[in-house]
């Protein structure tokens, strides 16, 4: 299959994402109008979709700019999460294409407060979001081969994958998330977990160990 035909069909399926999203978006609506609640989403719905989409951006970025040479248990792994978070980003874009609300936020975080209202937001030396790779760390892992690549790929993956755990179950535990954002965050609890045990293991298989958090 060329290049081409791959990119043309990928945003295909991209696109139908997006709708499948905005239907998710009528049916929050409906549900909430039913229930005689306020349609809009709250701070913490609106916040948590456009970090979380952002953060999955950049998972989507490892996953694609990892070298060829690796491990197939490794690409296979990096190509399952390409599909499952791409399908959850269109989901949660297609909420904000909903309410009309924009994609991303220039105050990434600042929905994420702890039970005494402190701020999560990032500081200046800090990445913008929990577990986010520097620029660094990406031009070396799309440079990197072999064993090389997947160790550093798995060390950065790790890093990335626990810091959306840490969004995630912010946004389960927040009662002013809404049933849909609760819903989905659970959903990427369970498989951000399962794939943190999975590449823990592969990580001890190179004799390495994880990134400090």
């Amino acid at each position: 299959m060329s290049s081409a035909v791959r990119i043309v069909g990928a945003l295909g399926v991209a696109s139908l994402l997006v709708v499948v999203g905005v239907v998710f978006g009528m049916a929050w609506q409906t549900h909430r109008d039913s229930d005689a609640q306020p349609p809009a989403p709250s701070v913490v719905d609106v916040g948590f979709a456009q970090d979380m989409s952002t953060h999955h951006d950049q998972a989507i970025l490892m996953c694609t700019s990892l070298s060829r040479d690796v491990a197939p248990r490794i690409r296979g792994l990096a190509d399952r999460m390409t599909a499952a978070q791409a399908a959850e980003v269109a989901t949660m874009r297609g909420w904000l294409t909903w309410f009309s609300l924009p994609v991303t936020t220039e105050h990434p975080m600042s929905w994420m407060a702890t039970t005494d209202g402190h701020s999560h937001a990032p500081t200046a030396d800090a990445p913008p979001m929990p577990g986010m790779a520097s620029i660094d760390e990406l031009d070396r892992l799309a440079a990197a081969h072999g064993r090389d690549a997947e160790i550093l790929f798995l060390q950065l993956m790790i890093r990335h994958h626990r810091g959306g755990l840490d969004m995630a179950q912010a946004a389960y535990n927040d009662p002013r998330s809404s049933s849909p954002t609760k819903q989905l965050a659970l959903t990427m609890i369970g498989e951000q977990g399962d794939e943190i045990g999975q590449m823990t293991l592969m990580l001890r298989e190179r004799d390495a160990q994880p990134l400090p958090t």
